[in-house]
């Protein structure tokens, strides 16, 4: 089901952000190196279409892991970063592996918790944010347990903060993006939402914005019904500069925002009816595309342009879906055709600028891992370790498909002509072998 307004044609500058796509720095986010699980080209070259475990074939490595995490493997100056953590969450760990030969180079304990929040659901982790690199320096995530700044060449720590905290409820699961000089944190937990921009020389803090968010869930002594759960959220947030100003675009529950990503000054919202979003947005200009959380998320697609200011609830939404969305993997846009797929497998291609539906299709499995693009096509993986590579057009087209022997919740990422997997027990490097 698809709501439209009216759409009006506004001039203005609308530029993603393209922090991080350095040749040394080839997937330095959790979304890649523009924030939209886009390969650069360069690195996708080479990238198979198949592998095959059993004989060996495209498996360049394979490193056993110790300890969990949702993570995505992230790629700068031949080092592959991620996370893991203890299953109790009492430690929590960084790796930092050579992307040539699989060799650990680091497996450094960060942070330990004496007493760390119960997860409450099989799906997380201690270890579900991913890092983000600059050329000289890793920063580290794990929720209201910590954040750090590590040197890349000796994973020393440059500075930490454990003084930042929420209950996460679930888990944390939101990651961090960064903007020059800015480390941009959310915390969307059951007793306090807010965003945190960090200086990333320092790890102080630069500014501090609470959600305003009105979400009519108190009980008649003022405290929140079901212990806040209605007031949690996991997404990462979006970068886009509009006019002269970069803005941080931000899903938590029940509402929606646009930042001042200088200043953290709220810009405009939305509201929404639902909670636990997960889904980074998305910029088809001038489009903003933002999934509005789980159990029946919408799908929406919002003009911004600097007449979006205060509440646009009502005046700025351009188009609306309502149904057949996903809640954790997010989506990918090939020029003006958006891929999603739902958690339990159902793939569809909309038009981005109307929401309407080009095509669906099944793909096997069930999905929390992100699909990303290489050269025109789209790689999705799902949690028992199948990869399906599809052609990116207005067609269902399988190109391939290739099995692991471990389940995957971790989003892949691409680097030199390879895709790196992390499994539950294993980080894969898939790169074209010599027969």
């Amino acid at each position: 089901m698809v709501r439209k307004s009216v759409f009006l044609l506004v001039v203005f500058l609308l530029l993603p952000a393209t922090a991080g796509q350095s040749q040394n720095l080839p997937w330095p986010e959790r979304n890649g190196p523009t924030g939209d699980g886009h390969a650069a080209p360069e690195e996708a070259r080479g990238v198979p279409l198949e592998w095959d475990e059993a004989t060996g074939r495209n498996i360049a490595w394979r490193l056993p892991l110790i300890g969990e995490g949702h993570s995505t493997p992230v790629i700068g100056n031949g080092q592959v970063w991620f996370t893991a953590a203890t299953r109790d969450g009492t430690q929590q760990f960084v790796y930092a592996v050579d992307a040539e030969s699989g060799r650990v180079r680091h497996r450094k304990l960060l942070f330990e918790n004496k007493d760390p929040e119960p997860l409450g659901n099989i799906v997380n982790t201690y270890a579900s944010p991913t890092c983000v690199l600059e050329p000289d320096a890793v920063y580290v995530h794990f929720g209201t347990y910590g954040t750090a700044r590590l040197d890349p060449e000796t994973a020393e720590t440059v500075w930490a903060r454990r003084d930042i905290h929420c209950s996460h409820y679930r888990g944390p699961g939101s990651s961090p993006v960064l903007l020059d000089d800015l480390l941009i944190l959310t915390f969307d937990g059951v007793d306090y939402q807010f965003l945190k921009a960090l200086d990333t020389r320092t790890g102080q803090t630069v500014w501090r914005t609470d959600r305003t968010t009105d979400f009519r869930d108190l009980e008649p002594d003022g405290t929140p019904r079901a212990d806040g759960d209605y007031r949690k959220a996991y997404s990462t947030p979006g970068l886009i500069q509009v006019g002269q100003a970069w803005q941080v675009v931000s899903v938590g529950a029940r509402a929606a925002f646009g930042y001042d990503a200088r200043t953290g000054e709220e810009i405009w919202t939305i509201e929404h009816p639902d909670y636990n979003g997960a889904i980074r947005p998305l910029f088809l200009p001038p489009l903003a595309i933002l999934n509005t959380g789980s159990r029946g998320a919408s799908l929406l697609g919002l003009r911004l342009d600097e007449t979006t200011r205060g509440d646009v609830t009502d005046s700025h939404i351009v188009w609306e879906r309502t149904r057949g969305n996903g809640s954790l993997p997010t989506p990918v846009l090939v020029e003006d055709r958006l891929y999603q797929v739902t958690d339990q497998g159902v793939l569809h291609c909309l038009d981005a600028r109307t929401g309407e539906e080009r095509f669906s299709a099944r793909l096997p499995g069930n999905y929390t891992a992100s699909p990303i693009v290489a050269h025109g096509l789209i790689y999705f993986v799902n949690e028992r370790g199948q990869t399906t590579v599809i052609r990116a057009t207005d067609h269902f087209q399988v190109v391939a498909r290739s099995q692991i022997a471990d389940g995957v919740r971790a989003s892949p990422s691409i680097a030199g002509g390879a895709l790196y997997l992390r499994s539950f027990q294993y980080l894969y490097k898939i790169a074209q072998t010599t027969p």
